[in-house]
Protein backbone atom coordinates (compact mmCIF):
# COMPACT_ATOMS: atom_id res chain seq x y z
CA UNK A 1 0.00 0.00 0.00
CA UNK A 2 2.88 2.30 0.99
CA UNK A 3 4.53 1.79 -2.04
CA UNK A 4 1.46 1.88 -4.28
CA UNK A 5 0.73 5.67 -2.60
CA UNK A 6 4.06 6.72 -4.70
CA UNK A 7 2.21 6.99 -7.17
CA UNK A 8 -0.10 9.78 -6.32
CA UNK A 9 2.22 11.41 -4.31
CA UNK A 10 4.26 12.10 -7.51
CA UNK A 11 1.56 12.25 -9.73
CA UNK A 12 0.19 15.73 -6.86
CA UNK A 13 4.07 17.36 -7.91
CA UNK A 14 2.65 17.63 -11.48
CA UNK A 15 1.24 20.68 -10.90
CA UNK A 16 3.95 22.20 -9.50
CA UNK A 17 6.63 21.27 -12.46
CA UNK A 18 3.77 22.10 -14.91
CA UNK A 19 3.95 26.38 -13.78
CA UNK A 20 7.44 26.53 -13.42
CA UNK A 21 9.20 24.17 -15.74
CA UNK A 22 6.93 23.63 -19.12
CA UNK A 23 6.29 26.16 -22.03
CA UNK A 24 2.82 27.48 -21.08
CA UNK A 25 -0.22 26.97 -22.80
CA UNK A 26 1.00 23.08 -24.01
CA UNK A 27 -0.91 20.92 -22.01
CA UNK A 28 -1.56 17.98 -24.81
CA UNK A 29 1.93 17.87 -25.29
CA UNK A 30 3.07 17.81 -21.71
CA UNK A 31 0.54 14.38 -21.61
CA UNK A 32 1.72 13.02 -25.13
CA UNK A 33 5.28 13.26 -23.82
CA UNK A 34 4.52 12.13 -20.38
CA UNK A 35 2.77 8.37 -21.92
CA UNK A 36 4.54 7.53 -24.96
CA UNK A 37 8.07 7.81 -24.35
CA UNK A 38 7.80 6.16 -21.32
CA UNK A 39 5.73 3.33 -22.82
CA UNK A 40 8.36 2.94 -25.62
CA UNK A 41 11.28 2.86 -23.17
CA UNK A 42 9.09 -0.37 -21.06
CA UNK A 43 8.61 -2.08 -23.74
CA UNK A 44 11.99 -1.82 -25.46
CA UNK A 45 13.62 -2.45 -22.29
CA UNK A 46 11.28 -5.84 -21.77
CA UNK A 47 10.31 -6.68 -25.35
CA UNK A 48 7.68 -8.23 -24.66
CA UNK A 49 4.18 -7.41 -27.10
CA UNK A 50 0.75 -8.21 -26.48
CA UNK A 51 -0.45 -11.49 -27.85
CA UNK A 52 -4.35 -12.71 -28.85
CA UNK A 53 -6.54 -10.89 -26.67
CA UNK A 54 -4.08 -8.40 -25.05
CA UNK A 55 -3.99 -6.36 -28.10
CA UNK A 56 -7.35 -4.98 -27.74
CA UNK A 57 -7.30 -5.03 -24.15
CA UNK A 58 -4.35 -3.09 -23.86
CA UNK A 59 -5.46 -0.45 -26.54
CA UNK A 60 -8.72 -0.86 -24.25
CA UNK A 61 -7.10 0.20 -20.81
CA UNK A 62 -4.32 2.40 -22.40
CA UNK A 63 -7.21 4.70 -23.68
CA UNK A 64 -9.24 4.51 -20.36
CA UNK A 65 -6.12 5.05 -18.06
CA UNK A 66 -4.09 6.94 -19.37
CA UNK A 67 -5.20 8.67 -22.94
CA UNK A 68 -8.86 9.20 -22.78
CA UNK A 69 -8.13 10.64 -18.89
CA UNK A 70 -5.45 12.47 -19.04
CA UNK A 71 -7.33 14.76 -23.09
CA UNK A 72 -10.63 14.68 -20.46
CA UNK A 73 -8.53 15.83 -17.29
CA UNK A 74 -7.10 18.55 -19.61
CA UNK A 75 -9.93 19.63 -21.17
CA UNK A 76 -11.70 20.24 -17.51
CA UNK A 77 -8.07 22.24 -16.47
CA UNK A 78 -8.49 24.38 -19.37
CA UNK A 79 -12.78 25.23 -18.90
CA UNK A 80 -12.95 24.74 -14.87
CA UNK A 81 -11.09 26.02 -12.13
CA UNK A 82 -8.43 23.83 -10.79
CA UNK A 83 -10.43 23.63 -7.60
CA UNK A 84 -13.63 22.64 -9.16
CA UNK A 85 -12.13 19.66 -11.36
CA UNK A 86 -9.61 18.52 -8.79
CA UNK A 87 -13.49 18.23 -6.55
CA UNK A 88 -15.34 16.51 -9.37
CA UNK A 89 -12.65 14.36 -10.19
CA UNK A 90 -12.62 13.21 -5.97
CA UNK A 91 -15.71 10.86 -6.83
CA UNK A 92 -13.61 8.35 -8.87
CA UNK A 93 -13.06 6.33 -5.55
CA UNK A 94 -17.23 6.01 -5.16
CA UNK A 95 -17.18 5.54 -9.07
CA UNK A 96 -14.63 2.33 -8.09
CA UNK A 97 -16.62 1.35 -5.74
CA UNK A 98 -19.83 0.67 -7.37
CA UNK A 99 -17.76 -0.54 -10.53
CA UNK A 100 -15.71 -3.37 -8.54
CA UNK A 101 -19.30 -4.31 -7.15
CA UNK A 102 -20.80 -5.00 -10.46
CA UNK A 103 -17.82 -6.02 -12.39
CA UNK A 104 -16.08 -7.68 -9.50
CA UNK A 105 -18.32 -8.94 -6.80
CA UNK A 106 -16.56 -6.86 -4.33
CA UNK A 107 -18.78 -6.06 -1.30
CA UNK A 108 -19.46 -2.61 -0.84
CA UNK A 109 -18.98 -1.88 3.07
CA UNK A 110 -21.13 1.74 4.49
CA UNK A 111 -18.00 3.01 6.45
CA UNK A 112 -16.20 2.51 2.50
CA UNK A 113 -18.81 4.81 0.84
CA UNK A 114 -19.03 7.48 4.15
CA UNK A 115 -15.16 7.47 3.52
CA UNK A 116 -15.21 8.43 -0.11
CA UNK A 117 -17.90 10.59 0.43
CA UNK A 118 -15.94 12.53 3.06
CA UNK A 119 -12.77 12.05 0.64
CA UNK A 120 -14.91 13.98 -1.70
CA UNK A 121 -15.94 16.89 0.94
CA UNK A 122 -12.31 17.62 1.87
CA UNK A 123 -10.72 17.94 -1.46
CA UNK A 124 -14.05 20.65 -1.85
CA UNK A 125 -12.67 22.17 1.50
CA UNK A 126 -8.97 21.36 0.68
CA UNK A 127 -9.06 23.57 -3.11
CA UNK A 128 -12.36 24.66 -4.15
CA UNK A 129 -12.32 28.81 -4.00
CA UNK A 130 -16.03 30.66 -3.41
CA UNK A 131 -15.52 32.51 -7.04
CA UNK A 132 -15.36 29.25 -8.79
CA UNK A 133 -17.25 29.10 -11.92
CA UNK A 134 -19.25 25.82 -13.04
CA UNK A 135 -18.90 25.43 -17.14
CA UNK A 136 -20.95 22.20 -18.64
CA UNK A 137 -18.44 20.96 -20.89
CA UNK A 138 -15.84 21.13 -17.88
CA UNK A 139 -18.31 19.09 -15.51
CA UNK A 140 -18.69 16.64 -18.09
CA UNK A 141 -15.10 16.10 -18.88
CA UNK A 142 -14.50 16.00 -15.67
CA UNK A 143 -16.86 13.61 -14.86
CA UNK A 144 -15.91 11.57 -17.52
CA UNK A 145 -12.01 11.56 -16.80
CA UNK A 146 -12.69 10.33 -13.28
CA UNK A 147 -15.42 7.48 -15.09
CA UNK A 148 -12.82 6.59 -17.32
CA UNK A 149 -10.05 5.97 -14.97
CA UNK A 150 -12.17 4.13 -12.38
CA UNK A 151 -13.45 1.64 -15.23
CA UNK A 152 -9.77 1.71 -16.12
CA UNK A 153 -8.99 0.58 -12.89
CA UNK A 154 -11.88 -2.19 -12.65
CA UNK A 155 -10.71 -4.09 -15.62
CA UNK A 156 -7.42 -3.65 -14.97
CA UNK A 157 -8.06 -5.67 -12.26
CA UNK A 158 -10.67 -8.34 -13.55
CA UNK A 159 -7.95 -8.73 -16.49
CA UNK A 160 -4.83 -10.07 -15.13
CA UNK A 161 -2.34 -9.51 -17.31
CA UNK A 162 0.20 -12.41 -19.06
CA UNK A 163 3.23 -10.06 -18.41
CA UNK A 164 5.20 -8.91 -15.85
CA UNK A 165 4.20 -5.19 -14.79
CA UNK A 166 6.70 -3.61 -16.80
CA UNK A 167 5.72 -4.95 -19.67
CA UNK A 168 2.07 -4.41 -19.76
CA UNK A 169 2.38 -0.60 -17.68
CA UNK A 170 4.34 -0.45 -21.39
CA UNK A 171 1.88 -1.52 -23.38
CA UNK A 172 -0.99 0.80 -22.16
CA UNK A 173 1.31 4.06 -22.01
CA UNK A 174 1.94 3.52 -25.49
CA UNK A 175 -1.62 2.58 -26.33
CA UNK A 176 -2.61 5.78 -24.68
CA UNK A 177 0.36 7.99 -25.97
CA UNK A 178 -0.34 6.83 -29.80
CA UNK A 179 -4.54 8.17 -29.15
CA UNK A 180 -2.94 11.19 -27.59
CA UNK A 181 -0.58 12.16 -30.34
CA UNK A 182 -2.65 12.97 -33.07
CA UNK A 183 -5.11 14.95 -30.74
CA UNK A 184 -1.63 17.19 -29.70
CA UNK A 185 -0.73 17.91 -33.16
CA UNK A 186 -4.48 18.58 -34.10
CA UNK A 187 -5.25 21.20 -31.71
CA UNK A 188 -2.05 22.50 -30.31
CA UNK A 189 0.44 22.00 -33.66
CA UNK A 190 3.43 21.11 -33.85
CA UNK A 191 5.89 20.86 -30.64
CA UNK A 192 7.83 24.26 -30.41
CA UNK A 193 11.08 24.21 -31.84
CA UNK A 194 13.27 26.08 -29.42
CA UNK A 195 13.06 24.03 -25.82
CA UNK A 196 14.86 26.00 -22.65
CA UNK A 197 17.11 23.86 -20.51
CA UNK A 198 14.28 24.10 -17.64
CA UNK A 199 11.92 23.01 -20.17
CA UNK A 200 14.00 19.35 -20.73
CA UNK A 201 14.05 18.87 -17.52
CA UNK A 202 10.64 19.35 -16.49
CA UNK A 203 9.63 16.77 -19.67
CA UNK A 204 12.13 14.21 -18.71
CA UNK A 205 10.74 14.51 -14.85
CA UNK A 206 7.35 13.84 -16.56
CA UNK A 207 8.74 10.99 -18.56
CA UNK A 208 10.68 9.35 -16.32
CA UNK A 209 9.60 9.85 -12.69
CA UNK A 210 5.55 11.01 -13.56
CA UNK A 211 4.99 7.96 -15.88
CA UNK A 212 7.90 5.16 -16.19
CA UNK A 213 7.81 4.96 -12.78
CA UNK A 214 4.62 6.21 -10.80
CA UNK A 215 2.32 4.42 -13.41
CA UNK A 216 4.87 1.02 -12.28
CA UNK A 217 3.48 1.19 -9.01
CA UNK A 218 0.20 2.24 -9.74
CA UNK A 219 -0.27 -0.93 -11.89
CA UNK A 220 1.72 -3.10 -9.54
CA UNK A 221 -0.54 -2.14 -6.69
CA UNK A 222 -3.74 -2.79 -8.68
CA UNK A 223 -2.34 -5.96 -8.70
CA UNK A 224 -1.89 -6.53 -5.21
CA UNK A 225 -3.92 -4.82 -3.50
CA UNK A 226 -8.40 -4.07 -3.92
CA UNK A 227 -9.51 -1.87 -6.86
CA UNK A 228 -10.87 0.23 -4.01
CA UNK A 229 -7.99 0.33 -1.98
CA UNK A 230 -6.05 1.45 -4.71
CA UNK A 231 -7.86 4.38 -5.78
CA UNK A 232 -8.86 6.30 -1.98
CA UNK A 233 -4.91 6.46 -2.66
CA UNK A 234 -5.30 8.73 -5.57
CA UNK A 235 -6.95 11.01 -3.12
CA UNK A 236 -3.67 11.88 -1.86
CA UNK A 237 -2.20 14.06 -5.30
CA UNK A 238 -4.25 17.14 -3.94
CA UNK A 239 -3.14 16.93 -1.07
CA UNK A 240 0.51 17.15 -2.28
CA UNK A 241 -0.21 19.73 -5.42
CA UNK A 242 -1.65 21.94 -2.18
CA UNK A 243 1.34 21.61 0.42
CA UNK A 244 3.88 22.46 -2.67
CA UNK A 245 2.24 25.39 -3.59
CA UNK A 246 2.14 26.45 0.29
CA UNK A 247 5.88 25.45 0.74
CA UNK A 248 7.61 25.94 -2.48
CA UNK A 249 5.37 28.59 -4.47
CA UNK A 250 4.08 30.69 -1.26
CA UNK A 251 0.18 30.15 -1.41
CA UNK A 252 -1.68 30.59 1.96
CA UNK A 253 -2.94 28.02 3.63
CA UNK A 254 -6.24 28.67 5.22
CA UNK A 255 -7.74 26.49 7.99
CA UNK A 256 -10.07 25.26 5.80
CA UNK A 257 -7.68 24.17 3.62
CA UNK A 258 -6.03 22.28 6.14
CA UNK A 259 -9.19 20.70 8.00
CA UNK A 260 -9.89 19.66 3.84
CA UNK A 261 -6.34 17.96 3.97
CA UNK A 262 -7.21 16.34 7.66
CA UNK A 263 -10.13 14.90 6.19
CA UNK A 264 -8.55 13.75 2.68
CA UNK A 265 -5.78 12.02 4.85
CA UNK A 266 -8.44 10.05 7.28
CA UNK A 267 -10.48 9.17 3.69
CA UNK A 268 -7.65 7.82 2.47
CA UNK A 269 -6.65 5.57 5.52
CA UNK A 270 -10.57 4.08 6.65
CA UNK A 271 -10.75 1.97 3.47
CA UNK A 272 -7.29 0.45 4.74
CA UNK A 273 -8.57 -0.40 7.83
CA UNK A 274 -9.15 -3.52 9.41
CA UNK A 275 -12.44 -4.83 9.77
CA UNK A 276 -13.71 -5.92 13.44
CA UNK A 277 -15.04 -9.25 13.31
CA UNK A 278 -18.41 -10.32 14.12
CA UNK A 279 -19.28 -11.27 17.73
CA UNK A 280 -20.16 -15.31 17.85
CA UNK A 281 -22.08 -14.17 21.14
CA UNK A 282 -19.71 -16.90 22.95
CA UNK A 283 -17.45 -16.95 26.01
CA UNK A 284 -14.21 -14.60 24.45
CA UNK A 285 -11.42 -17.06 24.11
CA UNK A 286 -7.93 -16.42 26.12
CA UNK A 287 -5.76 -14.66 23.55
CA UNK A 288 -2.80 -17.32 24.06
CA UNK A 289 -5.86 -20.39 24.10
CA UNK A 290 -6.01 -22.02 20.86
CA UNK A 291 -9.00 -22.41 18.86
CA UNK A 292 -10.78 -25.69 17.97
CA UNK A 293 -10.72 -26.31 14.27
CA UNK A 294 -13.97 -28.05 12.99
CA UNK A 295 -13.52 -31.39 11.90
CA UNK A 296 -10.37 -31.81 14.39
CA UNK A 297 -11.01 -33.63 17.68
CA UNK A 298 -8.28 -32.78 20.67
CA UNK A 299 -6.31 -35.60 22.13
CA UNK A 300 -6.75 -36.57 25.43
CA UNK A 301 -3.90 -38.56 25.90
CA UNK A 302 -0.72 -36.11 25.64
CA UNK A 303 2.45 -37.29 23.87
CA UNK A 304 3.15 -36.32 19.91
CA UNK A 305 0.13 -36.01 18.00
CA UNK A 306 -1.68 -33.97 19.95
CA UNK A 307 -4.79 -33.87 17.90
CA UNK A 308 -6.30 -36.29 15.68
CA UNK A 309 -9.00 -36.06 12.10
CA UNK A 310 -12.25 -37.57 13.05
CA UNK A 311 -14.28 -39.75 10.46
CA UNK A 312 -17.22 -38.88 9.15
Amino acid sequence: MLVTAVAPIVWGTTYLVTTELLPPGRPLLAATVRALPAGLALVACTRRLPRGDWWWRATLLGALNIGAFLALLFVAAYRLPGGVAATIGAIQPLVVLGLAGILLGERVRARVVLAGTAGVAGVGLLVLRAEARMDPVGVAAAAGGAACMALGVVLSKRWPAPAPVLASTGWQLVAGGLLLLPVTLLVEGPPPTSLTVPNLVGYGYLTVVGSALAYVLWFRGIRALTPTSVTFLGLLSPVVATALGWLVLGQTLTPAQALGGLVVLASVVVPHLPETPPDDGGTPHPPDAPRHRPGVARSTHGGRGGARRTSG
